[in-house]
């Protein structure tokens, strides 16, 4: 299972603010009595479901040389990856108090209540509502030390495309020894066995007892961190896992 890296004019990030468990949309409109009742149980069971399933996958690292993964590096820090990882990633890097950027949409609430049941912190953003307040709360994520995440394409694409939003995070926080701006670190996770959603970003569905790879390519230096850097080392990330892939066939 191979995919293909694009090039692309990125969109902006944004955001609406931490995540609450007020049952209202971004906009303030209720949600429907059916979405009540789905923001209830999906979040508790997909949780569950992704405990089990990640109880039977194998997860391998691949690393360039001198480049440490990024679940062994203690925050605060900036990675990036691709939306359609995410499932692969929940188990991996559960229980590690990660602040993870979110949409503010009913998806990304479902999303937002479950990843919180396995150890994250959801911050909510959009790449359609505005971006002060969004980036404003990964930055006190990153200030109160956390390992901040963020899918560079995310919440709607285009696929494989990295928007400004990981650039801008990591250019407005203090890096090592309160220099301004920080490096970034890019991953991504590929299963040998997926079912794959027809859906935007094509999204990932390891199939039980696969192997996952992860791959860690160099680290973006943080005078060289912007959006054309950023999608390079993520298409390297891609490439790495690719070519992990084919050795397993």
């Amino acid at each position: 299972m191979g995919i293909t890296t694009s090039r692309c004019i990125p969109g902006e990030i944004g955001g609406v603010g931490h995540y609450t468990r007020r049952v209202q949309e971004p906009n303030g409109k209720e949600f429907t009595t059916g979405q009540r009742l789905a923001l209830v149980f999906v979040p508790r069971i997909a949780a569950l479901l992704i405990r089990l399933l990640g109880m039977t996958l194998r997860y391998v690292d691949r690393a360039e040389p001198g480049v440490t993964p990024g679940y062994a590096i203690p925050g605060p820090t900036v990675f990036a990856f691709w939306h359609r990882s995410l499932l692969a990633c929940a188990h991996r890097f559960r229980n590690l108090d990660i602040a993870i950027l979110i949409s503010p949409s009913f998806d990304g609430e479902l999303i937002a209540r479950t990843v919180e049941r396995l150890g994250f912190k959801a911050i909510r953003g959009s790449s359609s509502r505005g971006g002060v307040a969004g980036l404003r709360n990964m930055q006190l994520a990153y200030a109160a030390g956390h390992r901040c995440a963020i899918t560079a394409d995310g919440p709607r694409g285009p696929a494989f495309c990295a928007k400004p939003g990981v650039a801008q995070l990591a250019n407005s926080v203090g890096g090592v020894d309160g220099a301004p701006g920080t490096w970034v670190g890019c991953f991504y996770a590929l299963p040998d066995r997926a079912w794959q959603l027809k859906s935007w970003d094509r999204f990932l569905i390891p199939k039980p007892f696969s192997r996952v790879v992860l791959t860690w390519p160099q680290h973006v230096h943080a005078d060289v961190v912007c959006t054309a850097t950023v999608q390079g080392a993520l298409d390297r990330a891609v490439q790495m896992a690719r070519q992990r892939h084919r050795r397993y066939r």
